[in-house]
């Protein structure tokens, strides 16, 4: 339907065969028919998986200001001392 393999989208000789354009109607029916496939997550799941990530960020803005303000102090001394 909406995907072909190489093999069947080549003309003889190697010559590449016109593509047909999906219209936007298909598109959309298409979109629809992938989005019903997606297992969505409960509001708990949500706020749980919301809550991890902002933790992990909050670490990684941790991380890189200690690293920052080290190399800052570091280079401080080096040129300054």
């Amino acid at each position: 339907m909406a995907t072909e393999t190489r093999d069947a989208a080549t003309e003889d000789k190697g010559k590449p065969a016109k593509r047909k354009r999906t219209s936007p109607l298909l598109f959309i029916r298409q979109v629809v028919g992938e989005l019903r496939k997606v297992i969505w997550p409960t509001r708990r799941e949500l706020v749980n998986y919301t809550i991890v990530s902002m933790v992990f960020v909050l670490f990684m803005i941790g991380i890189v200001t200690l690293l920052d303000w080290g190399i800052q102090k570091g280079i401080y001394a080096l040129f300054a001392g």
